[in-house]
């Protein structure tokens, strides 16, 4: 795909996705969406790529869905149309690699779900975040009705997207929307300096083993789904060049070196998280 609306780069393992529309502060758009799901969608089949960080150009992460831009005009009652926002939140659900966001400035309606789906959100420290759905006659969308109680609880998710009031960064850090808050000129590089951790010393089939399993238990109301994925998962873990590779280096006080690969050497974790259902 040609990217318009975003941009997309490989360096060292690590994919980047910017947000690439700043004269419109990163509005959300049909386009947006399409290309987002496909720069995802690239990033896991890429088996060079260990880890995803996503975030915008500019002084704004994504002030929400710029209607004007299009994509209103979309058959909706079409059986097999699929939200906007969801072309995005599944296949970052669906991805075998980590995800960090990166997040400045306002990050509004869909700017801020649409990073829910993200392993870790890193926040510039005057980063406003805004559930403001209500306030528009809309309602949520990027499976956050979903995600957002897990992330912060059910309480706390309903005080913000009830009120749709707009919550400070020390708020949204409290409150476990974000894993840590960084002056502004310095969150990239705060971004990448976990990027280049998780690529250098996690190995990737355990990094989607762990990262797809925690959602997809999430929706049991005991441990026992988690029983039933651990039979099939350690096993394979138990067998793996990974394991070998991970005690050596620990003897021998060295980095390890991770040379499998998540999407050839679990072709089965999508059928066992189908079963654990």
């Amino acid at each position: 795909m040609t990217y318009t609306t975003i941009s997309y780069e490989v360096i060292d393992a690590i994919a980047t996705i910017t947000l690439n529309r700043p004269d419109a502060r990163n509005g959300f758009t049909a386009d947006m969406a399409d290309e987002l799901g496909a720069a995802f969608t690239e990033a896991d089949l890429d088996d060079q790529v260990r880890v995803v960080v996503l975030t915008a150009a500019g002084k704004y992460f994504c002030v929400g869905m710029d209607l004007a831009a299009g994509g209103a005009a979309e058959d909706m009652d079409d059986p097999s149309w699929v939200e906007w926002a969801t072309r995005v939140a599944r296949p970052m659900t669906e991805l075998n690699k980590p995800i960090i966001a990166a997040i400045q400035g306002p990050a509004v309606g869909v700017g801020v779900t649409v990073t829910l789906p993200a392993d870790f959100r890193l926040a510039a420290d005057d980063t406003r975040f805004g559930f403001v759905f209500g306030r528009r006659g809309l309602v949520p969308e990027a499976g956050s009705l979903w995600y957002l109680p897990q992330l912060v609880g059910l309480a706390k998710a309903k005080e913000w997207m009830l009120t749709g009031r707009l919550v400070d960064a020390p708020e949204a850090l409290a409150a476990g929307l974000v894993t840590s808050l960084h002056p502004q000129e310095s969150l990239l590089d705060a971004a990448y300096d976990l990027a280049k951790d998780l690529a250098a010393n996690i190995a990737p089939a355990s990094a989607a083993v762990i990262r797809r399993s925690l959602t997809a238990m999430t929706a049991h109301g005991s441990p026992e789904a988690a029983f039933a994925l651990d039979r099939k998962t350690i096993p394979h873990a138990l067998r793996s060049a990974d394991l070998a590779e991970g005690i050596t280096a620990f003897l021998t006080k060295r980095p390890a070196v991770f040379a499998g690969v998540a999407r050839r050497d679990l072709p089965e974790l999508s059928e066992w998280l189908r079963e654990s259902i």
